[in-house]
């Protein structure tokens, strides 16, 4: 897409994210189709993630590929980075270039290791209340000029209210069944991270960075690594809490 905003281009994905929201079964569909669009209505080449958190934990719902659900969860392990503070203060957070940035630290660190140069994390709010963040990823420095990110805030404040309609009309006991998977999952994470820590005496940071790593060398899934981690401690995995979605 040519780096200009349009009243065309805007009013083309407020129509498209009406059409989603009539034409999607269920809000996991939805929530997937709502990152495609964001891609295709910022810029092309982005990876998107949607971060929303039910309970008041942070959970990548929908992205468009590994990578992004990947740098939304490094985030979630060591506490700290751009989609979390967008997601905790209600602002825009805007990383031109990852190799200078110095705010998040630990963050960028690892964000690097996976190619990523440029980000831009926008708040998705119902009313007052900040409900999520969506998270567009760049492999090239400098991705995220005024024109934009003009056009991502305006399709963050029109996903905001498609999100909040969404998860009005989505039955509770739906949402509940879609969501409980990806809670568990980030439940026995935590429990992994908690093992690891008192096994080897390190910080959260450290134990999630083995987890990652493993992971990776390994080709398993983080959930299932940590599941194996959990029962050769002993425990049994945690429960997922029941899911309260926003009102």
């Amino acid at each position: 897409m040519a780096d200009a905003d349009t009243p065309d281009d805007v009013a083309a994905s407020i129509v498209e994210m009406q059409a989603l929201l009539l034409g999607t079964e269920t809000i996991e569909d939805f929530l997937a189709e709502l990152a495609g669009l964001a891609v295709a209505t910022v810029s092309e080449g982005l990876s998107c993630g949607i971060t929303l958190q039910p309970n008041g934990r942070p959970l990548t719902v929908a992205s468009t590929d590994a990578l992004a659900a990947q740098v939304d969860e490094v985030q979630y392990g060591l506490d700290q980075g751009p989609c979390l503070h967008a997601l905790r203060t209600g602002t825009l957070v805007s990383i031109r270039d990852l190799a200078s940035d110095e705010r998040w630290t630990g963050y960028a660190a690892t964000a690097l290791l996976h190619g990523i140069r440029s980000s831009l994390s926008l708040p998705l709010s119902s009313g007052s209340v900040t409900i999520g963040a969506f998270n567009l990823y760049s492999r090239v420095a400098g991705s995220f000029g005024p024109a934009a990110t003009s056009r991502a805030e305006r399709f963050a404040q029109n996903a905001s209210g498609a999100l909040s309609i969404a998860v009005r009309l989505a039955d509770h006991v739906a949402l509940t069944d879609q969501l409980r998977t990806s809670l568990a999952s980030r439940a026995v994470i935590d429990q992994a991270i908690g093992v690891l820590m008192g096994q080897r005496r390190i910080t959260a940071g450290e134990a999630f960075a083995i987890l990652r790593t493993t992971s990776q060398n390994r080709n398993i899934k983080l959930r299932a690594l940590a599941a194996q981690i959990v029962a050769g401690a002993g425990a049994q995995p945690p429960q997922a809490p029941p899911f309260d979605p926003p009102r």
